[in-house]
């Protein structure tokens, strides 16, 4: 069975190092990028089995990106996961309503995120 593969999309360092950390430490390959551009150079490049998807991205939203995923035959197969640090009701309804299988708001717990990684790619396992 190949290595799961997971893109990071956070424009944040500091939270992109320490998801990154949790991502690999859990098992998974990890490729992280900081906007919403470089998000679909890296989609279109190389099919990742879930992106991690902050909503408040530089150039396009997490909710663009999303949205773009669902609508590309090629890409919708792949388990979103959106997170937000201005997450409300609001927010997470619009996430899910765009397509993410998951929606997280932080700061959440390390616990939380790795159990929900492992639950929307064993979903995957077949």
């Amino acid at each position: 069975m190949s290595q799961k593969s997971v893109l990071l999309v956070e424009d944040e360092d500091n939270i992109a190092l320490a998801l990154g950390y949790l991502i690999g430490r859990a098992g998974y390959r990890l490729r992280r990028v900081a906007t919403g551009h470089a998000a679909l150079d890296a989609l279109a490049e190389e099919c990742p089995d879930l992106v991690v998807l902050d909503v408040m991205l530089p150039e396009r939203s997490g909710y663009d990106i999303c949205q773009m995923i669902r609508r590309d035959a090629a890409l919708a197969g792949i388990k979103v996961l959106m997170i937000t640090a201005s997450g409300g009701e609001v927010e997470r309804r619009k996430g899910l309503a765009v397509g993410a299988d998951a929606f997280m708001t932080k700061p959440f717990a390390i616990a939380d995120l790795t159990a929900q990684i492992h639950a929307l790619l064993a979903e995957d396992a077949s």
